[in-house]
């Protein structure tokens, strides 16, 4: 009677904690984005130096308590689940792992209870809270269409190193170590700066040849810039011919592919795949 007892109270604190769809799962996500969220404040104020100056102990104490609550938290978590190792192992169990460590860790080493600012990872649950799921599809979207153009992306990278290394090589041939080009990595530096139209202005060429061939690079730069920006947007428009705007006639989800045979949300064959049979 009392095992079934405490497994009846380990189901309820399991959907408390675990599940969004009940008042009091959805309070406890809510009330746990808040503490999170405060906690991640109080870390980065104490790393002001004049209001940690002025209130050390208090930050200290806000610290601790957040760091203890949290520990409950996990505690709890890995109490209610069935696999507590597969709970650890899983993302989120890493990250409320990591949330609480440092500050246990600080006691051996200083500076460390500043990492706790990993917290606010935690607060990715919100797209839980907030039912925000069904934005996934989009962001799925453009996933497909970033890994879609990354040999187009990793080609276009090594065309600006070696375009960075020959400007930057020219450079220190033509300024040299007097006009601030002291090597060829820092020359490359300066090419890499330039290209990408920073200009910090920490290095500047001063010979006529050597302005000159700044100015073809910056001009190069407006031009180089454009490139990925297109790659990716034609890859991402690539992505949505293939994904249709197709509703579910059962449920009204939107966003499935044209050779979709059941949707994605309920289940349910789509209408094409029901005439195809």
């Amino acid at each position: 009677m009392k095992k079934s007892e405490s497994a009846t109270i380990r189901e309820r604190w399991r959907i408390i904690i675990f599940e969004a769809d009940t008042p009091a799962g959805r309070n406890f996500d809510v009330c746990l984005i808040v503490c999170i969220l405060l906690s991640v404040v109080a870390v980065m104020l104490a790393s002001v130096k004049g209001i940690r100056a002025d209130y050390d102990r208090e930050l200290v104490v806000l610290e601790w308590f957040f760091t203890i609550l949290f520990t409950i938290e996990y505690a709890a978590r890995l109490w209610t689940v069935k696999s507590s190792l597969h709970y650890a192992r899983s993302f989120f169990g890493i990250v409320d792992l990591l949330a609480i460590l440092p500050t246990y860790l600080s006691l051996l080493v200083p500076g460390a209870e500043y990492f706790v600012v990993v917290r606010a990872l935690r607060v990715l649950r919100v797209f839980r809270v907030l039912k925000l799921v069904e934005y996934l599809q989009e962001a799925r979207t453009i996933t497909r269409a970033l890994k879609s153009s990354s040999a187009k992306i990793q080609v276009f990278l090594l065309a600006v190193v070696i375009l960075v290394v020959i400007f930057g090589s020219l450079m220190y041939l033509v300024e040299g170590e007097v006009n601030g080009f002291t090597s060829i990595p820092q020359s490359v530096y300066w090419a890499v700066v330039t290209l990408s139209t920073v200009g910090y202005g920490d290095v500047t060429p001063q010979t006529p040849l050597g302005q000159f061939l700044a100015s073809i690079l910056m001009v190069t730069g407006y031009g180089i810039i454009a490139v990925p920006t297109g790659i990716v947007t034609a890859e991402f428009a690539r992505e949505y011919i293939h994904t249709s705007r197709r509703s579910c006639p059962n449920c009204s989800a939107e966003g499935h592919a044209e050779d979709a045979r059941f949707c994605r949300r309920c289940g349910k064959p789509m209408p094409e795949a029901e005439e195809s049979k």
